[in-house]
């Protein structure tokens, strides 16, 4: 990762914490050293977490630049942002952690609106507590497939 996109609300959550974290836990030095761009449209002004830049103008064409400057750029979280994402072509990779957990409530990766989009699994890894890891390149549009079965015909 050299470059870090991120919501609104997972910017704040991530400001809060991850500038004063422990340099103990590995990802403090990651996501401290690297760029952090901020897709909001309420959020105008400088930034505190150092490093970090609110993206002018539309989220398209600001991840879009921002793709050509960096080579791997993550979003952490920030649902609303890569519905977005996929819904402009922005994803090139969906990286996913299944928890063997139902809550019947909560924020939805894959809400209503999501833009149909063909995937193509890279890397799974499942853990011994049932955790699953799993790695998508986006693969265009997809094909749907037709389930009826033609007439037999007779012989």
């Amino acid at each position: 990762m050299d470059a870090l996109l991120l919501g609104r609300r997972t910017y704040d959550i991530f400001a809060d914490y991850w500038p004063a974290a422990p340099e103990e836990i590995s990802f403090t030095g990651l996501l401290n050293g690297v760029p952090k761009y901020v897709a909001s449209r309420t959020v105008t002004g400088p930034l505190a977490w150092r490093g970090s830049t609110v993206i002018d103008g539309s989220v398209a064409e600001g991840v879009a630049s921002i793709k050509e400057r960096h080579e791997e750029v993550h979003v952490i979280g920030s649902l609303d942002l890569v519905q977005s994402l996929l819904r402009f072509g922005l994803v090139d990779r969906l990286e996913l952690w299944l928890y063997p957990l139902l809550l019947g409530s909560g924020k939805q990766v894959f809400a209503g609106g999501t833009v149909p989009t063909a995937l193509r699994l890279i890397e799974s890894v499942t853990y011994p507590n049932g955790v699953v890891q799993v790695a998508y390149d986006t693969a265009g549009t997809p094909i749907y497939g037709d389930m009826t079965q033609p007439e037999p015909t007779s012989g």
